[in-house]
């Protein structure tokens, strides 16, 4: 009786593991510990149970894992903006100063908040690439002479 309240609160312990990690490695544990379980309402030896546990762990784990992220991790990701403009090149066009939290850039035809990348203040009109993204904000650092900045 003792045994099988045992895989049954390892069986517990395993599956809030996985719902709080969600990382695809505890929940072959379950299965280990669910077959455990059920060999345990029939066979005393804990041996027995054990090496079931570790078997069925150990298969689930290397059969079913890499099938389980294929199909929930997709290598085919849609891009997102901060893909599209990651190394893009841009307009300042109003000043960047890290100090007073202020700057715009337009990539590709929209603008972005902007900071520079490092501790330089960028005059609008210089012509930046974007190195980097924090939330909707765009970190550049200057590429070349000042261009000609067009006002709404």
């Amino acid at each position: 009786m003792l045994p099988t309240i045992l895989w049954l609160v390892a069986l517990v312990v395993f599956l809030v593991v996985e719902g709080l990690t969600v990382g695809l490695v505890s929940i072959w544990f379950s299965a280990g510990a669910l077959a455990a379980l059920l060999l345990s309402l029939g066979v005393e030896n804990i041996w027995a149970q054990i090496a079931c546990f570790l078997a069925v762990s150990a298969l689930c784990l290397a059969a079913f894992r890499p099938m389980a992220l294929k199909y929930l991790n997709p290598s085919r990701r849609t891009p997102t903006n901060a893909d599209r403009v990651l190394g893009m090149e841009g307009v300042v066009t109003q000043a960047i100063d890290n100090l007073r939290s202020t700057g715009t850039v337009q990539v590709r035809g929209m603008d972005w908040s902007a900071r520079s990348a490092g501790e330089e203040t960028i005059p609008a009109g210089t012509r930046v690439r974007v190195v980097r993204m924090e939330g909707v904000k765009l970190f550049v650092e200057p590429v070349g002479a000042p261009a000609a900045v067009s006002q709404p």
